[in-house]
Parts: structure tokens; C-alpha cells; sequence
């Protein structure tokens, strides 16, 4: 049979010669070859699509599929195109999907670079609890932001049991998973080992405080390129709800001035802030190396503590003369003032001893200050300098609550009752 098979090759192989045509031979493949095409059979499995959403409001979402290990999951890029009415639309929306584009391909580089073995640029493998209580000890500084981020990981240690859970375990749907437990679980007080009400829902501005935290780390670790994708981005948070800014008129403030209060230097502190602005944090740390003469005014240049701003603010002669006499630059201008609890307590006295029916606390001569300021017709933008607001939204707050155009209208309404 091997000899029958040799003739036949050769008698095909003389053939082949005589008419002039090539034998028909097996390709052999090249390994580099075979590579590739299992190198695009994974890229079709591992793909990276660019969406698009119609939205109620008329502007279209742009999203990306992303499909990876056989897992589908929605990252949105909170990018937006808005209906072409204009060539300034068009644009807009041409600028708008090329940066879409960019994102997706960057993606789709990162998959690969993941799925063919080369060193991931990213520590998703890092614990997300001990880089969360990382970032608490950072704000040790600050009593009143480190205790809503001691809160918040309270809330996130009851929500997730795994204490040793990683980034990498941290999807978009476990993000919706501890904004639902906010929403419809968690309770206020329910770690705190004094006697109070339990099982509490928390407030509004709870959720939202907590749900920050949660964006705060998040953002963070993204920025740290701990993450390589940000699972909270495209997650709205929780609106916050409108408080009541209570403050006291100048007649009223004029009151307490008159009125004795069992702890002078309480009320001396108090009505400096009235005059100022100042924060009670800021006033128990006001040295007197601090307060500076420029010219007529005297002049305080500090940092503030809540936000750790440089500030340099001119207080009125009145307000200097609340300070008392001036002592060794390292010397506290403000002695005396305990626990806010004790200084809330006496000022409470205080206010019902002045005939003042109003539930008022120290940091209430803050906002007393800001209303006072608008009520003498100073523009919102040098009363936000004079408060230290980052930002101007935080000062328009006070702008709603006394609101001049609104009193001027309804003071223009004639007499209709005889």
C-alpha cells in the first residue's frame, strides 16, 4: 500500500509538470497567526460598545456596554447630546462623542491589557475597609466631619458583612445596594450605647451626608488609580432638604445686649459673632497675635478651621471693644466658653431672661450676622468674602431667607380693607 501510494504521488507529481500547474499542498499555519486569530476571538467576546439613551428631558445619555468575562455591565459617562437646532448644537454634540469615543477606547485598551497578561496599573485588590477608616483618621482634626465619617462606616460595616471586601468587589449594583440600605434600612442612633430613641430612620440630610462619604472614597481611590473605574460615577445621590434658618433681628440682638447673662464671657463671645460672622470653632482659637490695627479698623487675619481657608476680616470698633484688653500674641482672646452643650445652655437662658421666644444656639450669631449684612443692603458677594463661603450657593441660602424684593413687593400692595 505505501508503495501504491509513493507511485501515485509521483505519477501526479509528473503531471503536474507537463501541464504546467501547482500541487494542491496544506498551508501551515504560522503560530504568530494562530495567535492573532485567537487574540480577535477573545476581542469579540471582550468588547467595549458606545450606547445611546433617549432621555424625558429630550437630550440623549451616552453610555458605554461593556461585556467582559462574560459579564455585561453599564458604566455612565454622564455625557449628554442635546437636540441639533443650531450649529452650536452640532458642535456641541461632535465634541460631545469624541470625547465618548476616547473614553471607550481607553476602555477597550484596558480590557486588553488585562486579558493578555500584562501588569494592571491599578490596585483593585486593596481592602476597601482599611482605606475607608484611612481617610477617617485623616479628619481626626476635625471633631464634627470625622464624626459623620465614623457614622458612615458604622452604616457601611452593618450594610457589608465582609470586612475584608476589596475594591475590585465593588460594582455599580453594590453602590445602589447601600443607597437602597440608607434609604429603606438604616436607622439613626442605633450605635450609640446612650439611652435614646432606636430604630429612628435616619433624616434626609443623613442619607446624603453618608451617601457623600461613600462618593468621597470612591472618587478618591479612582484618582489614586486604586480603580481603574469609578462604580459610584453615574449614581445619583440624595437630595438634600431645605432647613429653617433661624436668626435674630437687630432689635432682638440689641435686646440681649442690655440683658444680663450668667456668664459674661458667654455673652461676649456670643455677640462678637453676631458682629463678625465668626465661627464658635473660629473664636475659641482666635489668639491675639492674630488681631492686627490697619489703619481705623482692626483687622483679624486667620485660617479657619472648618475649611482650613486664610481669611482677613475687618470687625467694627464695637466688635474690637468686645475682645477686651490685649494680651501676649500666643494669649487666647476668648477664655471661659465649655462644651457647646453648657454654652447652648446658658445662651438659651439667656435669650428667655431677654423676653426672646426663639430656640437660638451659638452658631445662630452666624447666621444672625449674614441676615443682618443683606438686611443693610451689602451685596451677596462681599457678605459670602466677609463669611468665608467657598462657595456662592452657600451664601444665597441666607439671600431666600431674607429676600428684600420680596418684602418691597408686598409693601407695595394698597389698602383694600376699609
Amino acid at each position: 500500500n505505501i508503495r501504491k501510494q509513493s507511485l501515485f504521488a509521483m505519477a501526479m507529481l509528473t503531471i503536474c509538470r507537463i501541464f504546467g500547474a501547482k500541487p494542491l499542498l496544506k498551508k501551515k499555519t504560522s503560530t504568530k497567526s494562530t495567535k492573532n486569530n485567537r487574540i480577535m476571538d477573545k476581542n469579540k467576546k471582550e468588547r467595549v460598545n458606545l450606547r445611546k439613551r433617549k432621555m424625558p428631558s429630550g437630550n440623549t445619555s451616552l453610555y458605554l456596554d461593556v461585556f467582559i468575562k462574560g459579564e455585561r455591565k453599564y458604566e455612565y459617562l454622564k455625557l449628554y447630546l442635546v437636540p441639533e437646532h443650531t450649529r452650536a448644537d452640532k458642535e456641541k454634540n461632535r465634541q460631545t462623542m469624541q470625547l465618548a469615543e476616547a473614553i471607550r477606547a481607553k476602555r477597550t485598551v484596558e480590557i486588553q491589557n488585562n486579558e493578555y497578561g500584562f501588569k494592571s496599573a491599578y490596585a483593585e485588590e486593596t481592602l476597601f475597609f482599611d482605606y475607608y477608616k484611612s481617610m477617617c483618621e485623616k479628619r481626626l482634626g476635625s471633631k464634627g466631619n470625622w464624626g459623620n465619617w465614623s457614622s458612615c462606616l458604622k452604616h457601611l460595616e452593618k450594610y457589608e458583612r465582609n470586612h475584608r471586601i476589596t475594591f475590585a468587589q465593588i460594582t455599580p449594583k453594590w453602590v445602589e445596594g447601600f443607597k437602597d440600605y440608607l434609604e429603606n434600612k438604616a436607622c439613626a442612633w442605633e450605635n450609640d450605647e446612650r439611652e435614646r430613641i432606636k430604630n429612628r430612620p435616619l433624616s434626609r440630610n443623613s442619607k446624603l451626608s453618608y451617601f457623600n462619604k461613600l462618593r468621597a472614597c470612591l472618587n478618591q481611590a479612582f484618582d489614586e488609580r486604586i480603580i481603574a473605574h469609578n462604580p459610584i460615577r453615574g449614581i445619583e445621590g440624595f437630595k438634600a432638604e431645605e432647613g429653617t434658618r433661624m436668626y435674630l433681628t437687630l432689635e432682638e440682638v440689641k435686646k440681649l445686649s442690655q440683658t444680663e447673662c450668667e456668664y459674661p464671657k458667654i455673652k461676649r463671645a456670643f455677640l462678637f459673632s453676631c458682629l463678625t460672622g465668626l465661627r464658635r470653632s473660629d473664636i475659641l482659637k482666635l489668639t491675639w497675635g492674630e488681631v492686627h490695627q490697619q489703619g481705623d479698623f482692626t483687622r483679624i487675619i486667620f485660617r479657619q478651621k472648618k475649611t482650613g481657608g486664610q481669611e482677613y476680616l475687618d470687625i467694627t470698633q464695637q466688635a474690637a471693644e468686645l475682645m477686651g484688653e490685649r494680651g501676649k500674641p500666643n494669649d487666647k482672646v476668648f477664655t471661659d466658653i465649655y462644651s457647646p452643650t453648657c454654652t447652648n445652655e446658658a445662651i438659651k437662658r439667656w435669650v428667655l431672661r431677654a423676653g426672646i421666644n426663639k430656640e437660638i444656639t451659638f452658631h445662630l450669631a452666624r447666621h444672625t450676622f449674614a441676615v443682618l449684612m443683606l438686611d443693610l443692603r451689602t451685596d451677596i458677594y462681599t457678605v459670602s468674602k466677609l463669611l468665608g463661603h467657598k462657595e456662592l450657593s452657600t451664601t444665597q441660602i441666607y439671600a431666600k431667607v431674607l429676600d428684600k424684593k420680596k418684602q418691597e413687593a408686598v409693601a407695595m400692595i394698597p389698602k383694600i380693607i376699609e
